[in-house]
């Protein structure tokens, strides 16, 4: 293979599936090794036993920068020359990409820029910068900061590098699938997220070469189905607030569709609250944290479990970037939907003692109160009633519907307030 980088030639469209052999992701291994974590793959008995099937973690959360996209952007700087080190890469990403590729860039002295949109939070462009990379905000969604980069790689004579759609990062993704085998040759299925299909055309050409019978499935947040639109020739809208923004991909890519199509089994959609589960399980079960689309396997298993019933499957848990205020939205919100939170909005009238009568009645049945919120003005009851919203905690939904009854035998009208 060319020591040149495969975003100079080829790459897009350029490119087709003969460009990304086992071959390729060994000699990837043998370039990267020692200089990204060989993170551990671990089996789950829990989530063994809530899926029925036989787990395998790929722990890839681990990484420096917390993402597997080290592993592809170190494998592309490692094959530019010196006259394109010297100048430096640019990439457009607002996300794992961007740190990955400016960490492994600063550590051996190539500059890297990254465009990224001016919507991007503050605190991905501070993660970016604080391991050595340049960023350049420029435009309102990252089809316009693409563009940017594509401009700025041309006028400054910088090699692009990108995310996904190039055979070396790829390549150096499908390391990933490598020491899975290592671990755990005999896998029956290996679930892996799809973005831009970087992954899982490596983990897919490892997984081919080495066991073909194996089962190769992809996931895709059903908000961004653009891979599995691209596959299966369907027309699903692509666009919306994803929990699983790693993943939130709208243009896929043109060389790894064409590998996915050659090598990828079958790729499942996943609705918000099933990543939502599969984000707080593993926290709760296993201890790690992941970002969404890292979640997005175990929610695919979570979401078809007759489909994977007794299989031997192997997950990669590829990122574990995740906002903490949005991690703690998450778990809250999972303990809704397991009944250990309630929100309860009862009917009152607006007289001394009213909240203490029903205060009394969350006593008797042990379950403690979070918070109180008073609505006299803007209801549609009486001037003299009111309505209260009280959020509490319970041991499981069992408890919660006995207070519910407790409260409507003593004559309140009460509601649950459900999650959307």
């Amino acid at each position: 293979m060319s020591t040149q980088l495969a975003a100079s030639a080829p790459k897009g469209n350029a490119a087709t599936p003969a460009d990304l052999t086992i071959d390729d992701v060994r000699a990837a291994a043998a370039r990267i090794g020692g200089a990204v974590v060989k993170t551990p793959m671990m089996h789950s008995i829990t989530l063994s036993e809530i899926t029925g099937a036989d787990i395998w973690l790929k722990f890839e959360n681990l990484q420096f920068t917390a993402a597997y996209k080290e592993r592809g952007a170190l494998n592309a700087l490692l094959q530019l020359t010196e006259e394109q080190r010297a100048r430096g890469v640019i990439a457009a990403s607002a996300g794992n990409h961007s740190q990955g590729l400016s960490y492994h860039g600063t550590r051996l002295g190539v500059p890297v820029t990254i465009v990224m949109p001016r919507t991007t939070p503050t605190v991905k462009v501070m993660q970016t910068e604080s391991v050595g990379g340049k960023v350049v905000l420029e435009g309102e969604t990252f089809d316009e900061a693409y563009a940017h980069a594509r401009k700025l790689e041309g006028e400054l004579g910088l090699t692009f590098v990108h995310p996904f759609d190039d055979p070396h990062v790829a390549a150096g993704a499908g390391t990933v699938a490598l020491e899975m085998f290592e671990v755990k040759s005999d896998l029956d299925c290996i679930v892996t997220p799809i973005g831009g299909g970087g992954l899982i055309s490596g983990m897919a050409t490892v997984a081919k070469a080495l066991n073909p019978a194996m089962e190769v499935v992809g996931v895709q947040a059903a908000l961004f189905p653009s891979m599995f639109d691209k596959i299966k020739g369907a027309d699903l809208p692509c666009g919306g607030d994803t929990l699983a923004e790693g993943i939130a991909v709208k243009k896929p890519g043109e060389f790894t569709a064409k590998v996915i199509a050659e090598r990828v089994d079958d790729i499942l959609l996943v609705d918000e609250p099933a990543l939502e589960k599969a984000v707080a399980l593993l926290l709760q079960i296993e201890k790690t944290v992941v970002e969404g689309a890292g979640a997005a396997g175990l929610a695919a298993v979570l979401s078809n479990p007759a489909r994977f019933a007794g299989k031997s499957i192997g997950l990669v848990l590829c990122g574990g970037n995740i906002d903490t205020r949005l991690l703690a939205n998450v778990l809250l919100r999972d303990l809704a939907r397991q009944g250990r939170l309630a929100r309860l909005r009862i009917t009152l009238q607006d007289r001394p003692g009213a909240l203490f009568r029903v205060m009394r009645l969350f006593d008797e049945h042990n379950v403690n109160i979070i918070e109180i919120y008073h609505q006299r003005i803007f209801t549609t009851l009486p001037a003299k009633g009111l309505i209260t919203d009280i959020e509490c905690e319970a041991r499981d939904a069992d408890q919660v519907e006995r207070l519910v009854e407790g409260l409507r035998a003593k004559g309140y009208s009460v509601q649950m307030v459900e999650l959307g």
